[in-house]
């Protein structure tokens, strides 16, 4: 059986939105004040992962990877770009543009169920998705890089009402402030 992981960067505040400041928030580009150095390569730890397992993304989180990542040629962006991606949307996907990526048809969080039956789910952003999944209570692993800042407005990973049990298994300490991995882990 796989493991849901659960890949955000994050404020000191746990806001997730708006990291790199294309959604035109007050609070946006926060995780871009500390150069690309905390962005770069897999700083998720997810190893094999990355091909052996699916990425998981909503549809605005897609899009904004699909312009940027067929593009790139670095290691990583090779893994990216080789990695199976599937889009939970309502209203499809060019599929097209990027490659190895396919729409689920219907329910998310049921198709989750179902695939991690055989093999990892990342989730990558996707805050919407992300919360449906906490909700019902499919979370493994959240693999958080979390920047000095405080957004003071924004989404947060962890909304009100919604909690969970897990422990800490692993902080890195990163560069200039930055939180280079923390995995909390639930015990099951």
């Amino acid at each position: 059986m796989g493991d849901v992981i659960v890949i955000q960067f994050i404020t000191l505040d746990g806001v997730v939105s708006d990291p790199d400041g294309r959604g035109g928030t007050g609070h946006g580009g926060w995780a871009f004040k500390f150069g690309t150095g905390p962005v770069d390569g897999d700083k998720f730890r997810l190893g094999s992962r990355m091909v052996e397992g699916v990425h998981l993304y909503g549809r605005r989180t897609w899009e904004a990877f699909a312009k940027v990542w067929p593009s790139r040629d670095s290691e990583f962006a090779g893994l990216m770009n080789a990695a199976a991606k599937r889009v939970a949307t309502r209203t499809g996907i060019d599929a097209a543009a990027w490659s190895n990526s396919a729409a689920i048809d219907g329910d998310p969080v049921a198709w989750v169920k179902e695939e991690r039956q055989t093999r990892d789910v990342v989730v990558i952003g996707s805050l919407s998705v992300v919360r449906a999944l906490a909700a019902a209570d499919l979370v493994d692993e959240y693999r958080l890089v979390t920047f000095p800042v405080v957004a003071g407005a924004g989404d947060r990973l962890f909304a009100d009402g919604q909690g969970a049990d897990f422990r800490f298994t692993t902080i890195e300490p990163g560069s200039g402030g930055v939180t280079a991995l923390t995995v909390l882990r639930r015990d099951r």
